[in-house]
């Protein structure tokens, strides 16, 4: 089995974010793998130990620094990485694009593992446009998959099963025929911490570089820009509620109800 894994370069959602201009953030802050991508590699290389010869292989796209998410990966378990390389990170479309062209000249693939969305742009397209491009069924926001009844079933050993969240708690039971894409949510798995070792060997493992116009891709119709960006900016109230502790209770309730609309 082939598997493949879309992984994402992103800023440390921990770290004070400032902007350079009005489109640009400063770079120079903490950068790492997309969390809801390391459920993704998680996935895959959990999928790979059920499964006998299969093969994983992280792919990314963006500038040189990206290397090193790409090597987080590897660290996790995957075989082998891809690396389109660019000095100017594409908008959604192309990217996209870049990443069916590149695992279809690199392979057939079986699985397409993304995370659901990406913590800095939270476009939650990539996975459907991976599908679209490729011509193969998508499903997202997966909190479990199930191949065992697949295994004990030859001749269906081309679907897989999976279970979509949705609001309120409810789920989507769905089939799906090989090759697929599965976008992956947070209750899937619990990603493993590469060991030294892991990560020492890692640095041993194949990365092909692409060049983006090597891919051939046609230049679509339709475009995204990020126009401007804005820093998120919190006021906070403070407030100190006296009184008996049923008379404190019945002014927090009346407080959240009538002036911050939480009920």
């Amino acid at each position: 089995m082939k598997i493949y894994v879309c992984i994402k370069h992103v800023p440390d959602s921990a770290v004070q974010i400032t902007l350079t201009a009005k489109n640009r953030i400063d770079e120079s802050v903490t950068f790492l793998m997309n969390p809801y991508d390391e459920h993704a590699v998680e996935e895959a290389v959990s999928l790979k130990e059920q499964v006998a010869d299969s093969e994983v292989i992280a792919v990314t796209l963006g500038k040189a620094a990206a290397l090193s998410t790409l090597a987080s990966a590897l660290a996790m378990g995957a075989d082998r990485g891809v690396f389109i390389k660019t000095d100017d990170p594409p908008d959604g479309v192309i990217t996209a694009k870049l990443l069916a062209a590149a695992i279809s000249q690199d392979g057939r693939p079986d699985i397409i593992f993304t995370g659901k969305e990406s913590i800095d742009s939270v476009g939650m397209q990539t996975a459907f446009r991976i599908g679209a491009a490729l011509d193969i069924p998508v499903a997202t926001h997966v909190a479990a998959l199930s191949l065992d009844w697949v295994l004990n079933r030859a001749s269906d050993q081309n679907r897989v099963l999976v279970e979509c969240e949705k609001s309120g708690g409810d789920r989507d039971v769905i089939e799906m025929q090989l090759p697929c894409v599965i976008g992956v949510g947070k209750n899937l798995n619990l990603p493993r911490y590469p060991t030294l070792p892991q990560i020492m060997k890692a640095r041993k493992k194949e990365i092909k570089q692409i060049d983006p116009d090597s891919l051939g891709i046609e230049k679509p119709l339709v475009g995204m820009e990020v126009l401007k960006l804005h820093v998120a900016a919190y006021e906070r109230k403070n407030r100190i509620i006296k009184g008996a502790p049923e008379q404190a209770v019945a002014q927090l309730i009346k407080c959240l109800h009538e002036e911050e609309k939480v009920f």
